[in-house]
C-alpha cells in the first residue's frame, strides 16, 4: 500500500488519540504504519531533501489540522490529548475527516481565513481533477524544487551536448577539482587530454598529494555507450596497471556496461550526462544561484520555559 496522503490520515490518528491518554508525537507513527500495512522500505522513504520520512511528515501536518480545529491539543511539549471536541466529532461516525469537514470549527475556518482565496482557487483546481490536495506543504515546495532541478539538468546537458570536445573536457575537469580530485585546477588541466593513449582521454590525481592516479575517459557522445567501449578503457587501465577510473559522458550506459564495471577488478566508475548535470549543479559548475528561500519552522525548546 502507498504512503495515504496527510488528510486521510486525519481520521486515524484521531482514532489513535481516542483512548483519552497522552501521547508523544512518536506514538502514533508505528502504529498507523501497520495500520496501513507499509513495508519497511515505505516506512523508511524520505522527503527529496533527506530530513524527514514522509510518513512523519504526512502524520504532522495531519496533527497540525487536527490541533487548529481543537480537536487535539497540545498538553505540553511534543505531546498531544484528544479533546471532547475530538470525541464528539468520532462519535458521529464520520467517512472521513478532511480540510473541508475541519471548516466547519470556527476556529479552524477563522486560521484559514488569511489562505481563503488560495483555498478556493486549489479547491476548484481539485474539483476539476475530482480531488482534494494530497500533499503537505514541505511535499509541494521540494516537489517544485525538484522539477526546477531536473528542468535545470536538462538544459546543462543540453548545453554540454553543443560545445566542443574540449570545452566537454574542461568541464569535467573542473566538475572533479571541486568534487576534491585533482589538486589544482591548474594541474588537472594540463594533466587532461594529454596521456595520448588509446581509451584514455587523461588523468587527474585523486587527492590533492597525489597518493593515487585516476584515469579518464571524456565523451561527448549521442548514443548509448556500450559494453566493448568500457571493455577497451578497461583494457587501457591495465595497460598501464591502474586501478581506477572514469568514464563520463553526457549520453548514457547501456545495463551490459554497468554489468561489466560491477563484475572486474578494477574500479571503473560511469558518469552518464544527466549524473554530471546534477554534479553540476550540487558544485557550481556551469550555474549561478538566481534566490535564495529559508523554510524556517518554530523552535519548541524557545517556548519550553512559558
Amino acid at each position: 500500500m502507498a504512503i495515504p496522503d496527510f488528510q486521510s490520515i486525519m481520521l486515524p490518528l484521531l482514532r489513535f488519540y481516542s483512548d483519552g491518554k497522552e501521547h508523544t508525537n512518536r506514538e502514533p507513527i508505528d502504529h498507523l504504519a501497520d495500520e496501513f500495512g507499509l513495508s519497511d522500505q515505505e516506512r523508511k522513504e524520505l522527503l527529496p531533501s533527506g530530513r524527514q520520512a514522509v510518513l512523519d511528515n504526512r502524520i504532522a501536518w495531519a496533527r497540525t489540522h487536527l490541533k487548529a480545529a481543537k480537536l487535539l491539543e497540545n498538553t505540553r511539549r511534543g505531546v498531544f490529548q484528544i479533546t471532547d471536541r475530538g470525541k464528539e466529532a468520532l462519535r458521529s461516525n464520520p467517512e472521513k475527516i478532511n480540510m473541508s469537514f475541519l471548516m466547519q470549527f470556527l476556529e479552524y475556518s477563522e486560521r484559514r481565513e488569511k489562505y481563503r482565496r488560495d483555498y478556493e482557487n486549489r479547491q476548484a483546481g481539485e474539483a476539476q481533477h475530482g480531488s482534494e490536495s494530497t500533499t503537505t506543504p514541505e511535499e509541494q515546495i521540494e516537489e517544485a524544487y525538484e522539477n526546477l532541478r531536473n528542468n535545470l539538468a536538462d538544459e546543462i546537458l543540453s548545453q554540454l551536448r553543443g560545445s566542443s570536445p574540449s570545452f566537454f573536457e574542461r568541464v569535467v575537469v573542473e566538475v572533479l577539482v571541486k568534487m576534491g580530485y585533482g589538486g589544482s585546477l591548474k594541474d588537472a588541466g594540463e594533466a587532461i587530454g594529454k596521456s595520448g593513449d588509446e581509451g584514455i582521454d587523461g588523468i587527474i590525481k585523486e587527492d590533492r598529494l597525489g597518493l593515487d592516479i585516476i584515469y579518464i575517459q571524456a565523451k561527448k557522445w549521442e548514443n548509448t555507450v556500450s559494453r566493448p567501449e568500457i571493455q577497451k578503457f578497461a583494457g587501457a587501465l591495465q595497460g598501464k596497471r591502474a586501478r581506477k577510473g572514469i568514464f563520463i559522458t553526457t549520453s548514457d550506459f547501456s545495463q551490459s556496461s554497468h554489468e561489466y564495471v560491477s563484475a572486474i577488478d578494477s574500479k571503473i566508475i560511469l558518469i552518464d550526462g544527466q549524473r554530471l548535470a546534477q554534479f553540476m549543479i550540487d558544485f557550481n559548475v556551469g550555474v549561478t544561484t538566481e534566490a535564495t528561500y529559508e523554510l524556517k519552522r518554530i523552535d519548541t525548546d524557545y517556548f519550553a520555559e512559558e
